[in-house]
């Protein structure tokens, strides 16, 4: 794990009620980030877990080894959440996690850092606009001091059946598909979603109302899709490879939260 720099705590400050954000500095923090991470995916959202993570209560494979985990804690305690996997990261496992459901090839080459986001989540009793504050602010500082270019990951809708998110497939790919040389592509040999087979129609304030706000978020600093969907049955979601230029969200977060 890389520890954080001055210039990284400086853009991380202790907020309002006490709420911390910063990366994992042991073993045991990582261990609570995967505890939240199993109680948030695996208990509410319904994914299912190996017979290891049952017996464990906790999330893990074998990025958590290799990458930064951002978090967000109040006295002490861990409440919040993101998993950073850069390319020495990736590298060190063979590829980036979304390369195991997406074609990255169209964007690996882009000059600079680069850095996949995974694993978001908060724990029920503080899922409010000051942890997920703290998360972005958290966010947007590694950014600035890790230099990253670009950043991507797989943005998930709660669910797997085509049919009934058919309108937010549509929406997502008539609104926000990426340039063809950011667009990833849904691997063919997953169960996949083709983006030229959805016929549904959509209507805007309607769609953007059961986006996850996590997908909203994303969009809102110019997040765009890559071409088609991939089903994840075990965490019981249809998954979209979302890319984000990385100015967007460094820029507007740091001014927002740091003011």
């Amino acid at each position: 794990m890389t520890h954080q720099t001055p210039a990284f705590q400086a853009l991380c400050p202790i907020f309002a009620d006490g709420i911390e954000v910063r990366l994992a500095e042991s073993r045991a923090e990582v261990a609570a980030a995967q505890r939240i991470r199993y109680r948030v995916f695996y208990e509410e959202m319904g994914a299912r877990p190996t017979a290891a993570m049952q017996a464990l209560e906790m999330d893990f494979d074998d990025y958590d080894a290799v990458c930064d985990h951002l978090l967000v804690l109040t006295e002490g305690e861990v409440v919040g959440t993101y998993r950073l996997i850069r390319r020495h990261a990736a590298a060190s496992i063979g590829r980036f996690y979304s390369a195991g459901e997406f074609d990255l090839s169209p964007f690996l080459e882009t000059p600079g850092e680069i850095l996949e986001l995974g694993r978001s989540c908060v724990d029920a009793r503080w899922r409010h606009r000051g942890t997920l504050q703290a998360l972005w602010q958290g966010l947007a500082a590694y950014m600035v001091e890790m230099r990253i270019q670009v950043l991507f990951g797989c943005g998930s809708l709660p669910g797997t059946d085509p049919a009934l998110l058919a309108p937010q497939l549509a929406y997502l790919r008539d609104n926000h598909l990426a340039p063809p040389e950011l667009r990833g592509r849904a691997l063919p040999h997953r169960d996949r979603v083709d983006f030229a087979d959805i016929t549904a129609a959509w209507e805007a304030r309607r769609v953007l109302a059961s986006l996850p706000p996590l997908l909203k978020g994303y969009l809102r600093l110019g997040g765009m899709i890559g071409d088609g969907a991939v089903i994840d049955h075990q965490f019981n979601t249809t998954d979209v490879l979302v890319v984000v230029n990385a100015a967007d969200i460094a820029g507007r977060y740091v001014k927002r939260f740091s003011s």
